[in-house]
């Protein structure tokens, strides 16, 4: 099962409340206050472990509530504080407040954590209150309330690549023969229902993260289909490859089937727009050299960029996509460290 997005209830420990006490001892008719503070709650820490794949472990209870403060004793003792929960989520999730949907942390490394629910302070016993003119207080201070809120938690994956296309564009199929990954392949619409991750090979001992992402379709940006849910992983991906089929049986043409995503992932985000991409046109084995060759032409005229054709089925041409790929990701690196360095010469001038 996979599960990418999970609501939650948590909240910080109760501090413990300060004692009211006094000495009692046998050669100390008149003993002073002694009573001791009440411990500190415990705090609920998110935390990124890179073993996680899926946030079902924490979705499988709703409240997560960490361990109060004990009260505070005789003799000066104070209380134990409550230990921390400690909540592991995998590399990749987004922590919002539910309520308002603003962003809380967002977990890209492994080890990272974020204290989401601070305990109560604990309450002061009435030896605090002792003073020269105030010898015998006979009261305390309750413990403090842990801190608590609603969570969201959207898990968004990392891929070098991410495969977009209209449903049964042959996307798990290319997933299937460019890496070991094994996704479910049907000829009908929707058959991924989850994100695929595959490693795919590019030779000179370099491995990428290839990632299947389930097919969009028209109105995916208002939650139409599956593409919704979804759109949100191909945020993290540095090139896209937009495959398209030659040779649809039902659905828009090459043309028209290229523009329906570009506008979903535009409405969805600009920023998408603006991601690296590589059109890659499948299926080509269903038609003749000309008449494929002639749609191809059309295509690349129309979108002003080149097309690299291929079967995913029979393997045609998939070295070159592997080529293409990693220059693309060459690309994407050289032009991201060109943006540091002038970053940095902007922020530090000489």
């Amino acid at each position: 099962m996979f599960l990418d997005e999970a609501v939650i209830y948590v909240k910080g420990g109760d501090g413990g409340n300060g004692c009211v006490s006094f000495r009692r001892e046998k050669w100390v008719p008149k003993g002073g206050p002694d009573g001791g503070d009440g411990g500190r709650g415990g705090d609920v820490i998110i935390k990124a472990n890179d073993q996680k794949a899926t946030l079902m472990d924490i979705s499988s209870r709703i409240k997560h509530m960490a361990e109060n403060g004990r009260h505070g004793e005789g003799s000066t003792r104070h209380g134990k504080s409550g230990s921390d929960l400690i909540l592991e989520v995998p590399v990749g999730t987004v922590v919002k407040n539910r309520d308002t949907g603003r962003i809380l942390k967002d977990f890209h490394e492994h080890d990272q954590w974020v204290r989401i629910a601070r305990g109560g302070r604990g309450g002061r016993g009435n030896k605090r209150f002792a003073t020269s003119t105030r010898q015998t207080p006979r009261f305390a201070e309750k413990g403090l309330q842990g801190q608590e809120r609603w969570l969201r938690l959207e898990l968004k994956f990392f891929a070098d690549v991410g495969i977009v296309g209209l449903p049964n564009a042959g996307k798990s199929t290319l997933l299937s023969r460019l890496s070991s990954a094994r996704p479910k392949i049907a000829d009908y619409p929707f058959t991924t229902l989850f994100p695929q991750l595959g490693i795919v090979e590019l030779g000179d001992f370099r491995r990428v993260v290839v990632a299947d992402l389930p097919g969009l379709i028209e109105g995916a940006h208002k939650g139409t289909g599956l593409g919704d849910a979804f759109l949100k992983h191909v945020e993290r991906t540095k090139v896209l490859i937009h495959l398209i089929d030659v040779a649809p049986l039902s659905g828009p043409e090459p043309k028209e089937a290229y523009h329906v995503i570009r506008r979903e992932m535009e409405l969805y985000s600009p920023e998408l727009s603006r991601k690296k991409e590589i059109v890659v046109v499948n299926k080509i084995d269903l038609l003749e050299e000309g008449d494929c060759a002639e749609k191809v032409r059309d295509l690349e005229k129309h979108i002003q960029q080149p097309v690299h054709l291929i079967s995913a089925v029979t393997g045609k041409n998939l070295d070159r996509l592997l080529h293409a790929i990693a220059q693309t990701l060459e690309e994407v690196a050289s032009q991201k460290t060109q943006e540091e360095t002038a970053l940095a010469t902007d922020e530090h001038p000489k």
